[in-house]
């Protein structure tokens, strides 16, 4: 189930930083930071009553401002409220009623998504008179809060997990995969979604996806099925073409929370980008797996050691998923579209692998005695038992007498021990460590 997103939209000094730092903070049952993106600080992930959703800021609407900075705000903050499924309409309690307001409810009453008119800066929580002037928005009764204070956020956090859309436990069939194709804009993720479902295809048929307003693609190639999960930046390429890769995360992220393979599209003619490691970087995080796709290779001038020299780059850049396969492709000319393809299934089928206890355990043993772990503390680190407790992505449970004596580097080398012996080739490994006296 995708995580919903909430965007917080407002004029300029209303308050939004700090209502978003404010539900994000500590008064937030679990917040967790999105991997890789933490310097933007524009997306938070957040949890009230039970519901985990991505929180996002916005820059400050000014529709009277000319030149090109009010113009890419304005364009920033529509990226944000078309891919939120509810928005915070924040406006200033104490300055009250603005013609920029009126502006950007006119705005919101066009999305037919739930709003939230959220009155920031109430001093006086006794007086709800203060407020009637906000009521000629017509988005309703305003929510009054003191973002700075902290005061009436759990009231606002209640109402916003009411309208939240409804969580769903619909499966797709066992032997379907869900394929996600994500990446920045312009690296070709619409082209090669178009080479994949190629004039080849055996059976395609749409059914409505689970995200607003996205397309799902079902197709069958060689006895397996798929689907395709669709983004805003696949489908529409055309209005993302002021695109502000910030909110382009959001689209990844939506399709990476849905998937079962991450196809992360790198650009050869650019190589990989801090954005890139961002959306790579939440695909590992999110225990998918993945296959690096370096797109438009046919563009590239080659020599005999241009294909070794940028696959070597792809591992250095993206140090953290090196068990992901590369695959250079050419959408353009549907190269290695069909080795893609046995990638995918490939993956899929690695991060379903189950190791047998006692199978797992002799390789445990047999890496500690050739490798012991450190000593550290005037104590030294005993694996007693070992246990795999999940797939997708494959986890085990280590028991041990100490979990802090554990170094991640002796993690990263019991890792690279099962993958020698077992595969899991394209899906990462998480391990859980468990005290036992």
């Amino acid at each position: 189930m995708p995580k919903p997103v909430v965007a917080i939209v407002g004029r300029p000094n209303v308050g939004k930083s700090t209502l978003f730092n404010r539900l994000v903070g500590n008064r937030v049952a679990i917040v967790e930071d999105e991997p890789g993106i933490t310097r933007d600080r524009l997306y938070r992930d957040a949890e009230w009553a039970g519901r985990v959703f991505t929180l996002v800021d916005t820059g400050g609407l000014d529709f009277a401002g000319s030149g090109d900075i009010p113009r890419q705000v304005r364009r920033q903050v529509e990226l944000a409220i078309e891919e939120a499924d509810v928005i915070l309409f924040l406006v200033d309690a104490r300055a009250g009623l603005t013609s920029t307001d009126e502006d950007t409810a006119a705005l919101l009453r066009r999305t037919r998504k739930p709003v939230l008119l959220v009155a920031n800066k109430v001093e006086d929580f006794q007086r709800p008179g203060q407020l009637a002037e906000f009521y000629r928005l017509g988005l309703g009764e305003p929510i009054p809060v003191s973002a700075a204070q902290g005061m009436n956020t759990g009231d606002l956090l209640d109402r916003l997990v009411s309208v939240l859309p409804p969580e769903t436990g619909e499966e797709e069939e066992a032997d379907t995969i869900r394929i996600a194709v994500i990446g920045r804009p312009n690296v070709g993720k619409s082209s090669l979604v178009n080479a994949i479902l190629g004039e080849e295809r055996v059976i395609v048929s749409e059914i409505p996806g689970t995200t607003r307003d996205a397309i799902d693609t079902w197709f069958e190639r060689e006895g397996q099925r798929y689907i395709l999960v669709d983004t805003a930046g696949i489908r529409r390429k055309s209005r993302i073409e002021e695109a502000v890769e910030k909110y382009s995360v959001i689209r990844s992220f939506k399709a990476v929370d849905r998937c079962e393979v991450a196809l992360v599209v790198l650009d050869a003619l650019e190589g990989v980008t801090d954005q890139d490691k961002r959306i790579a970087g939440y695909a590992h995080e999110q225990g998918k797996a993945s296959v690096l796709v370096v797109n438009k290779w046919d563009l590239v001038n080659k020599d005999s050691h241009t294909y070794q020299r940028f696959t070597e780059l792809i591992r250095r850049e993206l140090a953290f998923m090196t068990y992901a396969p590369v695959v250079f492709v050419s959408a353009l000319t549907r190269k290695r579209i069909s080795r893609l393809l046995e990638m995918v299934n490939l993956v899929a089928q690695q991060q379903c692998l189950r190791i047998g206890t006692s199978d797992l355990n002799r390789l445990i043993r047999d890496a500690v005695l050739r490798n012991p772990p450190p000593a550290a503390k005037n104590k030294r680190l005993k694996i007693f038992y070992a246990t795999q407790s999940g797939v997708k992505p494959p986890t085990f449970i280590l028991f041990v007498n100490d979990p802090e004596l554990m170094h991640f580097s002796y993690l990263r080398y019991l890792e690279n021990q099962l993958r020698a012996a077992f595969g899991f080739e394209g899906t990462p490994i998480r391990f859980i460590l468990r005290q036992r006296d």
